[in-house]
């Protein structure tokens, strides 16, 4: 049986104010559609939702990527396309956190 994962990477940017280094940071994360194991990817920014305790709104750019199991999660790690992204766009971003979950 699969059990699909998946990746939601969150990235904080070093110029909060900057919408060129927002809009930036996301045509990097678009480029990441050319690997094949990813089997869906989502790229958003914060939604002007409700102000509530529990809404972090801090964060600039959000990926979330579903692949079909681990294994290609973690190639998606070493892929040319993946290390391309980060060497050419983590000047624009401050701290990434990612929350990987394994569907159940």
């Amino acid at each position: 049986m699969k059990q699909p994962l998946i990746h939601h990477a969150i990235f904080w940017l070093k110029n909060p104010g900057s919408v060129a280094d927002r809009d930036k940071l996301v045509e990097g994360v678009k480029t990441l559609s050319g690997i094949s194991k990813i089997k869906q990817l989502y790229v958003g920014t914060v939604a002007n939702t409700e102000k509530r305790d529990v809404v972090d709104q801090s964060w600039g750019v959000s990926e979330i990527m579903f692949f079909d199991n681990l294994e290609d999660q973690a190639s998606y790690q070493s892929d040319p396309i993946h290390q391309s992204f980060v060497k050419n766009y983590s000047h624009l971003w401050e701290k990434v956190v990612v929350y990987d979950a394994q569907t159940v």
